[in-house]
């Protein structure tokens, strides 16, 4: 693919690589927690919760974007605070990572609780009467059986946070080398003359990735379904 592809294409894949893996990385132990707690929990505002979970899915992404940005921006009230200790979101790489999160977030909490819901209550009541806490109930029992849908919900965030751009670059712009990811590397092509070759590379790495990710997604699903069903 080096060879096929030309540095700043090259350039565009490697940073959206590297956005996509700590975006489901680090939004993964986020998206168990929040996929059990709609799944098994009974509280105050649980469907203002879901409804925040899933709001990025139907508000604009540019919106998205700058709701970010308001946030996280240095003139932001989280994003000053974390600015004087060292940490900005804005314009860097980094802000990428944490749009695509926010994007792909639903995705994964959907998968996780499908998958957490299929597990019979009568098995975590079993191993609970049996003086396990629920926390143990949850680690031995929850989430080995609802692993199918985890590793899919992370499969899934991970070809989203790939194909993020709408609040991507509203959020930290399209600058080549540290945001600038594969959406916003070809929106950057489209606008100048002769770019188009340089797009379509792009766009047929999108669209590998993405077929891929959702097979993928299915046959990892599917074994680790078989493991589980045969323990």
């Amino acid at each position: 693919m080096g060879g096929w592809l030309g540095p700043e294409e090259w350039q565009a894949v490697a940073l959206s690589l590297r956005v996509a893996f700590w975006a489901t990385l680090l939004s993964l132990p986020f998206g168990i927690l929040a996929a059990h707690a709609l799944a098994r929990w009974t509280f105050p505002g649980k469907q203002v919760l879901n409804g925040l979970i899933h709001l990025p899915l139907v508000l604009p992404p540019v919106v998205t974007g700058y709701l970010l940005l308001l946030a996280f921006g240095t003139r932001g009230a989280l994003g000053g605070f974390l600015a004087d200790l060292g940490i900005v979101f804005a314009f860097r790489w980094t802000g990428a990572a944490l749009a695509a999160a926010v994007m792909a977030f639903p995705l994964m909490v959907r998968a996780i609780r499908l998958s957490i819901e299929a597990v019979d209550p009568r098995l975590e009541q079993a191993s609970a009467t049996l003086g396990a806490s629920p926390v143990w109930v949850f680690l031995t029992v929850t989430l080995p059986m609802a692993l199918p849908g985890i590793v899919a919900g992370a499969i899934l965030a991970f070809a989203k946070a790939m194909g993020e751009f709408g609040a991507t670059i509203t959020f930290v712009s399209n600058i080549p080398g540290e945001t600038r990811t594969i959406p916003s590397a070809i929106y950057a092509f489209l606008q100048v003359p002769g770019g188009e070759a340089s797009a379509t590379k792009l766009v047929i790495v999108s669209v590998v990735v993405a077929m891929g990710a959702l097979l993928l997604s299915e046959i990892i699903g599917r074994r680790v379904a078989e493991r589980v069903g045969g323990r």
